[in-house]
């Protein structure tokens, strides 16, 4: 990720990642430049497929305002885990071995994350905390994570991209895992309120004490 950050368009990538669509003006406040180069950029990369304009009306007589979002090859730009390749070697698993296979394979990876995981977070002596190094450790991974306290008391950990979108397209019970993952290693209740899988842009998990 570390090239993503060098030059505008991919500035302008991250952008859309992590925060969403974007008016062109937005865009051109982060990346300290007039709202103008930034159409000009997003006209460019919009010819190369990674970005295309949603018009959105607004209350009331306003004009419509145009957002930008990230197309699917847009999306490719990000880390996918080899994806292809684990989509195939998952269903020859499966074809060759059973579902039981399967289920050996997610459990087995969930014991091993959840051993790490605790290491890890061993110092942690306090939720918002744990929160935070989980976050950390999953942006690491390559989740593109982040996490706030909301004004309820309770806690946000939100992942912008999957890195293991194709294994978990092809076997829900890895996102299952992950979730138990979070539960015990956070000791807190843990709930996920928006999931890529289903649609959302990211993945989205509220978390509040036990």
């Amino acid at each position: 990720m570390e090239n993503m950050r060098q030059s505008p368009a991919n500035r302008i990538l991250i952008l859309m990642k992590t925060e969403g669509p974007q008016l062109a003006a937005a865009i051109g406040d982060a990346l300290g430049i007039s709202g103008e180069a930034a159409r000009q950029q997003l006209a460019k990369m919009a010819e190369e497929g990674l970005v295309e304009p949603i018009t959105v009306a607004t209350a009331g007589r306003g004009r419509p305002r145009q957002l930008w979002h990230l197309t699917a090859a847009g999306n490719r730009q990000f880390p996918d885990g080899h994806a292809e390749l684990t989509a195939n070697l998952l269903g020859t698993l499966v074809e060759q071995l059973g579902s039981e296979a399967l289920d050996t394979v997610i459990s087995a990876r969930e014991a091993e994350t959840l051993t790490r995981y605790r290491q890890e977070l061993e110092r942690a002596d306090d939720l918002a905390t744990r929160i935070e190094a989980l976050a950390a450790i999953r942006t690491r991974e390559g989740y593109m994570a982040d996490s706030w306290k909301q004004a309820d008391g309770s806690f946000m950990l939100v992942e912008n991209h999957c890195p293991i979108c194709a294994a978990a397209t092809v076997c829900a019970g890895f996102c299952r895992s992950e979730l138990e993952t979070f539960r015990a290693v956070l000791g807190a209740r843990v709930e996920r309120s928006e999931h890529i899988l289903a649609g959302a842009r990211r993945c989205a998990y509220r978390i509040t004490p036990d």
